[in-house]
């Protein structure tokens, strides 16, 4: 792992070897394929019928592997939608172009939007939409916590694509609407990360543990797991333990605990895009269509 400075005791977790945020133009399509239900604030539901494929058939789900620019490999964490496009979401930090160690998001390069970004299970690249650090750039965000911890990002998924696309977290179902107050010390967290040098064993890519506490301002939460979150899974979901969705795997982190994770918090990040990030509150999560399960993780580490 790259050398981490005493002061920041944090790195992105590295991903295995711009402009303002423009409104791409929204395919028709996709509102024609896609039927959406408002379920709550900030979620939307797929209703039965033509849309999204089946969670047994979908071949484009949370915890896919993406590709950014061809070579960053990332993990997806969720879907959304504005009610016009239909997103998966990764960290701001794949499509970064500093080192490791830059972690403030107002100051560290990334690649423009616009820039393709391959989707496993899907036949045509997306593209990123949406970027927290670009956006922060623009607007000259200068909240400390936000500059470092809001890490998000939305890979506009083809609509030829959507068809083959469910939002369902593999192995625990859900999710089932967005964590609307964080964690506390000891509550349960879930997540699923798939990086590359996981070698594809399916076994290894659930997470289970337990959140050690929220920091900056609400914008994080540290958490430690069995199995840790590794290089390639930057970007994956976490649940809450009523199966909420959490956040982004954003930082390996060196203190308080070694080999613990940073998670961006997907409701600060989501109220960001909706905001400054101009969606105008129409960006929503969309939940799953299988029930959460708080399924422990399925090797064993003794």
């Amino acid at each position: 792992m790259t050398a981490v400075p005493e002061r920041d005791r944090t790195t992105r977790a590295a991903r295995p070897a711009g402009p303002a945020r423009g409104h791409l133009a929204r395919a028709g399509a996709a509102a024609a394929v896609l039927a959406l239900v408002v379920a709550a604030a900030g979620t939307a539901s797929a209703q039965e019928g033509p849309g999204f494929a089946t969670p047994d058939e979908a071949t484009v789900v949370p915890g896919v592997m993406t590709y950014t620019a061809g070579e960053a490999q990332c993990t997806a964490n969720f879907v959304f939608t504005d009610g016009a496009d239909v997103f998966l979401g990764q960290a701001a930090h794949c499509a970064g172009t500093g080192a490791t160690t830059e972690i403030d998001g107002c100051e560290t390069g990334s690649l423009p939007l616009g820039t393709p970004v391959e989707i496993e299970g899907a036949e045509h690249p997306g593209t990123l939409a949406y970027s927290s650090w670009l956006t922060m750039q623009e607007t000259g965000e200068t909240d400390p916590d936000a500059c470092r911890y809001n890490d998000f990002a939305l890979v506009r998924i083809d609509p030829a694509d959507i068809g083959r696309t469910n939002p369902t977290m593999p192995f625990y179902g859900g999710p089932t609407g967005v964590d609307p107050d964080g964690t506390r010390a000891g509550d349960p967290v879930f997540g699923y990360g798939n990086s590359s040098l996981r070698q594809g064993i399916t076994a290894l890519r659930p997470r289970t543990g337990v959140s050690l506490g929220t920091t900056g301002g609400g914008w994080t939460h540290q958490v430690g797991t069995v199995l840790p979150g590794i290089p390639g899974d930057s970007g994956s979901g976490y649940l809450s333990g009523d199966g909420t969705a959490l956040g982004v795997l954003s930082t390996l982190n060196l203190a308080p605990v070694a080999g613990a994770n940073g998670v961006s918090d997907l409701r600060s990040a989501l109220d960001h895009a909706n905001g400054p990030g101009g969606f105008g509150g129409a960006l929503r999560l969309v939940t799953g269509e299988l029930p959460f399960t708080p399924n422990p993780v399925p090797v064993d580490l003794g």
